[in-house]
């Protein structure tokens, strides 16, 4: 497992209650770096304004990837997929379209989707249907582009469709396509679920787990809340999920700080267990 910091890219004009790092776009790099994290979760507002290009080659050369392309601004600004008006619900899909773009042009191999999906509610009757829909459609794009869609269960107080993983794997045999998959969070998945060990067996038992946001019970930093992460993350092991660990938390009590605090403290726990070459990649050994 590799660890990840969310950041907002440079077009963004605000700053996200769960972007971390400050600086510009290359001194977030920098510090993401030196800090111990392999990759950043992208957060744009507008993909296409983004010069991706130079995105990367800041990544590359500091030795980070591109974990994945989140979307969760673009429902910090009002633009969902469910909702009645129909000119945003459509600006919401071209963002989409543009996020699966930037996301294979940064070699990100994930887009998320989580309350970017919007409400049920807000859009009347037929929501589930026509999100099935739109989830297809992005989908199709996606393999088109080499990406893929992780579809992320959100508590019942934010959003009220898709909130556990049992709601989430339904949903995703609907769509019934193999480029969408899950994220799972840990924050939301404390709120819904009534154990750990079940929903990872279930998500990774259909193929399915490609993407974890680690969020403590408060949304802070892994450590600065009621969670036990050593328990989660030799879960995690067991199950066999190899991908990213990725920080979607409250900036506090500041963007360096939440950063540094949950790779303070993801870092000792992963480090316990590593590979051992000699043993193939299946197989590690304590430390």
């Amino acid at each position: 497992m590799k660890l990840s910091l969310s950041v907002q890219t440079p077009e963004v004009q605000f700053a996200a209650p769960v972007a971390l790092l400050t600086g510009s776009f290359e001194e977030k790099v920098a510090k993401a770096a030196a800090w111990g994290a392999q990759g950043l979760e992208l957060m744009p507002v507008d993909p296409a304004a983004l010069d991706a290009p130079a995105l990367l080659a800041s990544m590359e050369r500091a030795g980070l990837e591109a974990a994945a392309i989140g979307s969760t601004l673009l429902g910090a600004v009002g633009l969902t997929l469910l909702q009645a008006e129909a000119e945003k619900a459509a600006l919401a899909r071209f963002r989409l379209r543009d996020l699966i773009d930037s996301a294979a042009a940064v070699r990100a191999p994930l887009v998320t989707i989580g309350s970017v999906r919007g409400r049920a509610a807000t859009f009347g009757a037929g929501a589930r249907e026509q999100l099935v829909t739109m989830l297809r459609e992005a989908a199709v794009h996606a393999a088109s582009r080499g990406v893929r869609l992780v579809l992320e269960p959100i508590n019942r107080y934010q959003l009220d469709l898709v909130n556990s993983v049992e709601e989430a794997l339904a949903l995703v045999e609907e769509v019934s396509h193999a480029a969408l998959g899950l994220l799972l969070d840990t924050c939301h998945m404390n709120m819904e679920e009534s154990s750990w060990q079940e929903p990872f067996e279930r998500a990774m038992a259909a193929g399915r787990l490609w993407h974890v946001h680690v969020a403590d019970s408060n949304r802070r930093a892994p450590g600065r809340g009621l969670l036990d992460f050593a328990a989660i993350i030799a879960i995690l092991r067991q199950v066999g999920y190899a991908g990213y660990l990725s920080a979607e938390i409250l900036a506090l009590p500041d963007p360096d700080r939440a950063a540094q605090d949950m790779l303070v403290h993801l870092r000792p726990l992963l480090e316990q267990y590593r590979p051992d070459p000699s043993l193939g990649d299946s197989k590690g050994v304590e430390r």
